[in-house]
């Protein structure tokens, strides 16, 4: 089960280099950011995408990534 916080911190830390796609099951999409990562646009998607994670609610991030998997607490 992927766990937001740690996505959102990935994704504000490691973004340039996609490393948060890698952790949310999306290898395709963090390898178009490896290779791009020469020119600091990851840099700057993996930013949003570190906010906009940290910013959403619980219940969309579940349903997103968390798909057919139930949540105890």
């Amino acid at each position: 089960m992927k766990d937001k916080t740690t996505a959102g911190v990935l994704a504000l830390l490691l973004g340039g280099l996609g490393i948060h796609r890698f952790y949310l099951g999306q290898p395709f999409i963090g390898l178009a950011y490896l290779l791009f990562c020469w020119t600091f646009i990851p840099a700057i998607l993996g930013f949003i995408d570190g906010l906009y994670i940290l910013v959403a609610s619980r219940a969309w991030f579940d349903a997103t990534y968390n798909k057919g998997i139930r949540r105890l607490i």
